[in-house]
């Protein structure tokens, strides 16, 4: 094994061993108090950010990224709301999350490819508008809060229910990425895309097929949160796009995307990062605290993901 690939094999087994090392944290802490219910806890959460996180994946395998995945959340579960409210439908107001959550992911990309801006730009202007999408549309309910009747979600508030749209999900990326030319191309323009593009690969159009992934997984964490929680505000996925890149770099994959990216970091990181927000909750950190912590694994994580790029030639 050369030096290159002995380096991926260690950031790859350092997310891994991170991971059990939170979990063993987590439960030395816990002790005694563990219980079925706080585990279906840490799965619940762990479920959302693992449906955004492993769509995401797709983006940010092209080199780019989307900071404005929470908003888009909040937007898709208001929209599902109301639909749910005036056709009393949960498989309507499933469709319309989803749809709504596709659309707002590619007029994002739409919007750079017909401007000629990188993504990144678009998505950091999105943060804005949907955020004040977010507030318009709770206002235009007429309080300060949109409301899904309890029981009418009840019955798919269920741990099982929502591990089969995960493992559904998860199955339906690992396709696409792992076997089908999609997968390959979207980690040869990461890697390099100027060479991509002079092989004929279009950019653009891996761009708009990867935030129309995302735009799937938005749409079903917007169902997953409403499920959940059937009262939408405007705090709601607010953390989401944050959770999202943390959890998707401290899952093993290089902030940059290109070949070395893969679908289980989504899987790995999500879970990794619940488990720390559950262990600073214990440690009753502040909020600020927590961000700080959070900041400080993020950059610690990204800069030995950077040991990996090989300087004198393009990576295999």
């Amino acid at each position: 094994m050369n030096k290159q690939k002995w380096k991926s094999k260690v950031i790859e087994i350092v997310s891994i061993v991170a991971l059990l090392i939170l979990a063993a944290i987590y439960i030395l802490l816990m002790g005694d108090r563990i219980s079925i219910r706080m585990l279906e806890t840490i799965l619940n959460q762990t479920i959302i950010t693992a449906v955004v996180a492993t769509g995401a994946v797709f983006i940010y395998t092209t080199g780019a990224f989307d900071i404005a995945l929470g908003s888009a959340v909040a937007v898709s579960a208001i929209t599902g709301a109301f639909a749910y409210n005036k056709w009393e439908s949960v498989w309507i107001m499933l469709l319309v999350m989803v749809a709504t959550g596709v659309a707002i992911e590619l007029f994002d990309s739409v919007l750079a490819a017909f401007l000629n801006l990188p993504v990144f730009v678009t998505t950091i202007a999105m943060l804005s508008v949907l955020g004040a999408l977010v507030k318009i549309l709770i206002a235009s309910g007429g309080g300060a809060k949109i409301e899904v009747p309890r029981e009418a979600v009840r019955a798919y508030d269920n741990l099982w229910v929502k591990l089969v749209i995960l493992v559904l999900f998860i199955g339906f990326c690992i396709i696409m990425y792992n076997y089908t030319p999609l997968g390959r191309r979207e980690k040869f323009v990461g890697g390099n895309p100027v060479c991509a593009r002079l092989t004929g690969i279009s950019v653009k159009k891996l761009s708009i097929i990867a935030f129309a992934i995302a735009g799937i997984g938005v749409g079903l964490s917007a169902f997953l949160t409403v499920v959940k929680a059937p009262t939408i505000t405007t705090s709601t996925a607010s953390s989401v796009g944050m959770d999202v890149i943390i959890a998707i770099v401290f899952g093993g994959m290089p902030a940059s995307g290109g070949s070395r990216s893969k679908i289980s970091a989504a899987l790995i990181g999500s879970v990794s990062m619940v488990l720390l927000s559950q262990i600073m909750t214990i440690l009753n950190l502040s909020a600020g605290a927590s961000q700080c912590v959070k900041a400080i694994l993020f950059l610690g994580v990204v800069t030995l993901s950077g040991l990996k790029g090989r300087k004198a030639m393009l990576t295999r």
